[in-house]
């Protein structure tokens, strides 16, 4: 039920709508796929989830010989019209189903998606990628993303947590404090989506994750640790901690004699503070109350993401943070 839950949701065109209008995600895409065109031209490649089918149109135009398009969405039955417009049927083959469940009956050379959620993991859509690449690609086939790092940082809001709070404590001359633990439960009991600034974040960010969509295995993303120490850079009150991520567009790790170019010269799209705005925004894990820090206090503790057990889309977050001598949970 879940899953049919959550694809019925990939079938209303306005979640599409936004992703595409996403201009630095569906850019990035492109400017990834023209990069690898020398892999993608004249081969076979998958597209997980592919929505309405711009990627595989992109491959497809890149000169890809045969392109699946899966989703498991109705949006599906759209893709393919949006094909046989732009005269690609002969081309792009669209699939209605889950990854687990469809047949490609040869191997691929390519695999590309767009499956990252809200703090990278959110929704779980890797797992479905992992699946494709463990039935279907070819040794020494290109993955697109090939990497992915999920970043935290703590970081200061005193604009959002008075526009939340703060506001209770005098409400037309009235008193009405006594809605204060209401209205910080309600503003920040859950994880929110949200843009802040590189000025909101206090220290460099610490790497909670880094995945290799090459060699990832479902078991490790059911739940991940992360120990954190971090040192304020700046006085300010302490309101939470923000997560964003980036994923890199690099070929496989055999075909580059060294490392080093594969870094700087891969493709990156990143969600993070000081970059442009994506429709992911940032992540925002709020205190109830914040914790006044001082210049080169540490802030540290752990964090642990785990796939809910009763619906594996949902993520799980439990936080230790501990500064000044106190130490807290969330």
């Amino acid at each position: 039920e879940f899953d049919m839950a959550y694809f019925h949701s990939y079938s209303h065109v306005g979640i599409h709508e936004e992703m595409i209008k996403d201009h630095v995600r569906t850019e990035t895409y492109r400017a990834a796929i023209l990069q690898h065109q020398s892999y993608i031209a004249g081969k076979v490649v998958v597209d997980v989830g592919c929505g309405t089918g711009i990627l595989s149109i992109f491959c497809a135009l890149a000169g890809a010989k045969r392109v699946y398009a899966v989703d498991a969405s109705e949006i599906a039955i759209q893709a393919n019209e949006v094909v046989k417009a732009n005269n690609l049927s002969d081309k792009v083959i669209v699939l209605l189903g889950r990854v687990e469940d469809v047949e490609i009956e040869e191997e691929v050379d390519v695999i590309i998606s767009e499956w990252m959620g809200y703090m990278l993991l959110y929704e779980s859509m890797l797992g479905s990628v992992i699946t494709a690449r463990d039935r279907w690609l070819k040794p020494g086939g290109l993955i697109l993303p090939s990497h992915a790092t999920l970043y935290m940082a703590p970081v200061t809001h005193s604009e959002r947590y008075s526009e939340s709070i703060d506001f209770w404590r005098n409400v037309y001359g009235i008193d009405m404090s006594a809605m204060l633990p209401l209205a910080k439960q309600c503003a920040f009991e859950e994880p929110c989506v949200e843009t802040i600034t590189g000025e909101n974040v206090l220290t460099w960010p610490f790497v909670v994750k880094h995945v290799d969509c090459y060699t990832v295995t479902t078991q490790e993303l059911e739940s991940i640790t992360a120990r954190y120490r971090f040192v304020s850079m700046m006085q300010a009150p302490l309101h939470g901690f923000a997560f964003w991520f980036d994923v890199e567009f690099s070929g496989p790790v055999h075909s580059q004699r060294n490392k080093r170019t594969k870094s700087s010269e891969a493709l990156m799209l990143s969600t993070a503070p000081e970059d442009p705005p994506t429709h992911w925004q940032q992540t925002l894990l709020y205190f109830y109350d914040p914790i006044e820090v001082k210049q080169d206090q540490v802030i540290e503790g752990s964090i642990t993401l785990s796939q809910s057990k009763e619906n594996a889309r949902f993520l799980n977050i439990h936080l230790e943070y501990a500064s000044g001598g106190r130490s807290f949970v969330k």
